[in-house]
């Protein structure tokens, strides 16, 4: 197999450490949620870590060594430490799923005009991997917008269902 075009092996390395950084980000969401007594919350947030950093992170770390690239690690940027709510912090994680959406695109976008189709090919799973990534956290988006700000109740069901979610 041909040597991966360093262009795409830039964006590539790029988007390991974003996603990486994203697991960075939901971690510090899952300790946000564990200081407001939501383990729930915490719970959905840990998962989402474990999604980015050892699911994403590593195919990309892994497809960069097949094609004969090395990964490049970069330093991370701390996250927020609080939200102004739980519906906050959703939003933020939505505002982020559609960023990663976009950049997987860009990247796509990116091996197409190089003729990469091996590249093209392995990012049709982060493709689909994202409607799925929108859809999940857009769902707690709205759960949490119809429960309104002050629904105690509706929180601690909420925080339930959440912690029902499985890793991997």
């Amino acid at each position: 197999m041909a040597k991966l075009n360093k262009k795409v092996q830039t964006a590539l390395n790029d988007q390991l450490n974003f996603e990486i950084a994203s697991g960075y980000l939901y971690w510090g969401m899952a300790a946000y949620f564990e200081t407001l007594n939501l383990p729930g919350f915490a719970h959905w947030m840990a998962a989402q870590y474990h999604e980015e950093t050892n699911v994403h992170a590593r195919k990309l770390y892994a497809f960069l060594n097949e094609r004969g690239a090395r990964a490049e690690l970069q330093a991370i940027e701390k996250p927020p430490l609080t939200w102004d709510s739980p519906l906050a912090a959703f939003e933020a994680a939505y505002a982020h799923e559609l960023k990663v959406t976009d950049r997987i695109y860009k990247i796509a976008d990116l091996a197409r005009q190089e003729g990469d189709w091996a590249t093209v090919e392995f990012l049709d799973w982060f493709i689909a991997e994202q409607v799925e990534e929108e859809k999940q956290t857009d769902d707690v988006v709205q759960m949490l917008k119809m429960a309104g700000d002050k629904n105690v109740n509706a929180l601690f069901v909420i925080n339930a269902k959440l912690g029902e979610r499985k890793f991997g």
